[in-house]
């Protein structure tokens, strides 16, 4: 793990995440597919995103991130949300880890073109793929048993299409006893 993760209250490698959803006007939404280098058979998708530094702004970091790991550009200011927060604690690289996430939406003309941007050697390592999805294609391949972080995405990205209600539902996978550093 990175210099971005520290230790929680319980020792457990801990950050924050800020994550961004992009939407192009078809419908279809941008995810990464990604897998553990510790065990190349656990693939999943996810939204593009990453760690929140010290001083950074959760929307700054969303909108850097996304820049990072995609190519595409957009000010902090173009973002929508939040539009979801999660608290998660999984298994990477052999390391039981917790991170507390934000997510925003990135409304789009037109499907752009990603590219592997400044990734990290980690990221070189353990992504393989950037993709744009149909949301109800997305669903079918996580019916068919595709893993897809969060879970309920192919949902609320459905939801979210025609706009966004103001709402930012919490997905609580930790447990309300935890203590958020």
């Amino acid at each position: 793990m990175s210099a971005e993760w520290q230790p929680g209250p319980d020792g457990t490698p801990y950050r924050r995440a800020a994550r961004v959803i992009p939407i192009a006007a078809s419908g279809r939404v941008l995810l990464v597919l990604g897998h553990d280098f510790a065990d190349t058979t656990r693939r999943w998708w996810f939204t593009v995103g990453g760690g929140i530094g010290p001083d950074e702004d959760p929307r700054a970091a969303a909108a850097r991130e996304l820049y990072e790991e995609t190519g595409i550009r957009a000010r902090p200011d173009d973002l929508e949300g939040p539009v979801l927060r999660r608290y998660s604690r999984f298994e990477f690289v052999e390391v039981s880890a917790r991170q507390d996430e934000v997510f925003y939406l990135l409304r789009l003309e037109r499907e752009e073109r990603p590219r592997a941007g400044e990734w990290t050697e980690l990221e070189r390592d353990v992504l393989d793929e950037l993709a744009w999805w149909d949301v109800d294609e997305l669903a079918h391949a996580a019916r068919d048993g595709a893993t897809v972080y969060p879970p309920v995405l192919p949902e609320l990205v459905a939801s979210w299409i025609e706009g966004w209600d103001g709402t930012c539902p919490l997905i609580d996978e930790v447990g309300a006893d935890a203590a958020t550093p």
